[in-house]
């Protein structure tokens, strides 16, 4: 077996850890590739991703919003509503995602229009149950409960 091969099983490997990861914490309807490079969200739904290889820059809360370089490892988890884009990806990079309870997700982008309705649709979504990663308890779980508790 070449070299090449055994990278390749070995970020399969990687690929299938992490999605395993999510779906033991009911983050499910996963795929596994890159990010879109135009400015989209989900009104439905949040989004975790998790960086298998290689790296890249995002931009996170649409045009103005703040570049993050993510890599090899990294996890973000995406509000319903946050934009986000890639600016640039090594030849490499490959992440996985995958949302709460198996949503089905849908894709708007600023020319969709209907923003009223986007924001009606994104205070619906319920808060995940289960962190990505960590499960009943965990980092994502404990900051969404204590930004809950100052709204109210």
């Amino acid at each position: 077996m070449s070299m090449a091969a055994v990278r390749l099983m070995m970020f399969r490997d990687d690929a299938e850890r992490i999605e395993s990861a999510f779906h033991r914490h009911n983050w499910r309807n996963s795929w596994t590739g890159g990010v879109y490079d135009y400015h989209h969200y989900h009104t439905n739904t949040h989004e975790a991703l998790g960086v298998v290889r290689g790296s890249a820059t995002l931009r996170l809360g649409g045009e103005s919003g703040q570049d993050v370089e993510i890599r090899a490892g990294d996890v973000l988890v995406l509000p319903a509503g946050t934009g986000h884009r890639r600016l640039r990806a090594s030849g490499d990079f490959l992440a996985v995602g995958a949302y709460p309870d198996g949503m089905n997700w849908n894709l708007k982008t600023a020319e969709d229009g209907g923003r009223d309705q986007a924001l009606s649709d994104i205070q619906r979504v319920p808060l995940p149950e289960t962190d990505p990663v960590y499960g009943n308890r965990g980092p994502l779980l404990d900051h969404w409960r204590e930004a809950s508790a100052e709204k109210g």
